[in-house]
């Protein structure tokens, strides 16, 4: 949406149909004053048509306000709201095509209800403010509705993996290592690679990979696992071959200048992750893996063993191909940050195609339910840790059935937990929960099996009203807040 160029029209409109509606005056009393057309007044009212000089000028005096006024770019105080979405960044870099939506069809959707979109605006504007809600964070929930829209597979992103092995003539069962794709960014895009310690660049000890775009250098971190450093190496080529200009050149984000920055690394991840792991060989294998009558934690480890890749991207990939080839759509992704020693858990991502939206983020401080398994798998990787040592690469797997308390939901829970390099302190666990539905059960032999753990869960300690929860971090304060406002409003209904 070129927003630059449309903002005059817009504002422009809006004022003109603002000022009409104050003097209470219909598009045909004003055409008449005016000596213009009803069908080019509503043009210009939403914001299609800016007129001439000479017809701005008809446009003051039978609107009763002066010339200068009524070209400025100012708004009211009722519409200002608006006037700070145009003068943002944010409509320009949102591809609205992307969600069906045209631009033209914005407009006249501003234009038609202008008041009501600038109190929804300022609504969200206030809600953004008290939650201290980051630009980027704004960005990257727009981008998990995207994916969430499309069942998290792209099938032109999954065509240019293909393209992309078989220019390069990749067997269909090879997995890329480190060293193939590193020379491909070398010999072929002309990356220089050089790898860095924490000692060399303290300052950069956090930081996966950054590149230069000016020389054409990759610096990434030597204590990253070959997974990692693999993925980060496909990322680079997804960026090149997909041609993705615009982009961030440090994996971490520590800030984002617009969404197609976000937008292009997530394609470039997704581009990445296909490499990697080759659809037909993923589908075959849990095919099997699905109709084994017992859970194997040790055959779905093995599955992701054949690739060179990270428990994250292996579950991402999975997320892909459930939905795509496996038609199970009722899905969600968590992945949780847990430091050492520490008992805080932080979900830094999060996806759900579930459409059930539980569990998820909280942006209150409160305490997930400790009897999750994405939880749970993070303290017994710990606990083997400071058995074997932190430098241990261990891969734990788990499954549960989680049935939540207050909504009776039921999933398949399937978690993986791993040291989170470079930070040798901290955790990361991956999850991927189905719902238990009759394609699941239909799919999933294994459901039936007696060791599968079973566990009543819910959302948070605070929203949970189980009794004897011995893993209770805090009172159900949120909870009873309910329950009270509940038993005054039966109260005052009883009054009648």
């Amino acid at each position: 949406m070129s927003v630059n160029s449309d903002k005059v029209k817009i504002i422009f409109g809006l004022k003109i149909r603002q000022l009409r509606l104050d003097k209470k005056l219909s598009l045909s009393e004003v055409a008449e004053k005016s000596s213009l057309s009803i069908s080019y007044l509503n043009e210009i009212e939403k914001g299609k048509k800016y007129p001439k000089t000479e017809k701005i000028m008809a446009l003051s005096e039978a609107l009763e306000i002066d010339y200068d006024s009524l070209v400025s770019l100012k708004l009211s105080k009722q519409l200002e709201p608006i006037a700070e979405l145009l003068n943002s960044n944010i409509l320009t870099e949102l591809p609205l095509e992307i969600f069906g939506v045209e631009p033209s069809d914005f407009i006249e959707l501003m234009s038609e209800a202008p008041a009501k979109i600038s109190a929804f605006i300022s609504t969200i504007i206030e809600i953004s403010r008290n939650y201290d809600m980051r630009v980027e964070q704004f960005y990257f929930s727009v981008l998990r509705s995207y994916q969430e829209m499309y069942d998290n597979y792209f099938e032109d992103l999954e065509q240019s993996a293909q393209q992309f092995r078989k220019l390069f003539e990749i067997s269909a069962t090879t997995s890329p290592n480190e060293k193939l794709l590193a020379e491909i960014l070398e010999n072929f895009y002309g990356y220089h690679i050089e790898e860095f310690s924490k000692e060399e660049q303290p300052e950069l000890v956090t930081i996966r990979s950054v590149y230069n775009p000016s020389t054409s250098k990759l610096l990434i971190n030597k204590d990253l696992s070959t997974e990692q450093k693999t993925f980060t190496y496909g990322r680079e080529i997804g960026y090149q071959f997909l041609q993705l200009k615009k982009r961030s050149f440090i994996s971490s984000v520590i800030e984002v200048d617009s969404f197609e920055q976000v937008l292009n690394n997530f394609k470039a991840s997704y581009f990445a992750g296909a490499i990697l792991i080759n659809k037909d060989i993923l589908i075959d294998r849990l095919t099997y893996f699905f109709a084994s009558p017992k859970w194997d934690e040790n055959m779905f480890l093995s599955i992701m063993r054949l690739f060179n890749v990270t428990p994250e991207v292996f579950m991402h990939r999975l997320s892909n191909l459930m939905t795509s080839h496996f038609k199970i759509n009722n899905l969600f992704f968590l992945r949780f940050n847990n430091q050492i020693d520490d008992d805080l858990f932080y979900l830094t991502k999060e996806m759900h195609l579930a459409k059930l939206h539980t569990p998820h983020g909280t942006a209150l401080n409160e305490h997930y339910c400790r009897r999750w398994m994405s939880l749970t798998i993070l303290k017994d990787l710990e606990k083997i840790q400071k058995e074997k040592g932190y430098d241990a690469e261990e891969v734990l797997c788990k499954a549960q059935v989680s049935e939540y308390i207050d909504t009776g939901n039921h999933y398949l829970v399937i978690c993986l937990a791993k040291p989170s390099p470079p930070n040798l302190r901290m955790n990361s666990s991956v999850t991927l929960g189905f719902a238990i539905d009759d394609n699941l059960k239909s799919m999933a032999q294994f459901l039936p099996d007696s060791s599968l753990i079973h566990r009543k869960v819910n959302e948070t300690c605070e929203r949970c009203g189980a009794i004897d929860c011995a893993e209770r971090m805090k009172p159900p304060y949120v909870l009873q807040k309910r329950q009270a406002r509940e038993k005054i409003k039966e109260s005052i209904a009883k009054l009648s």
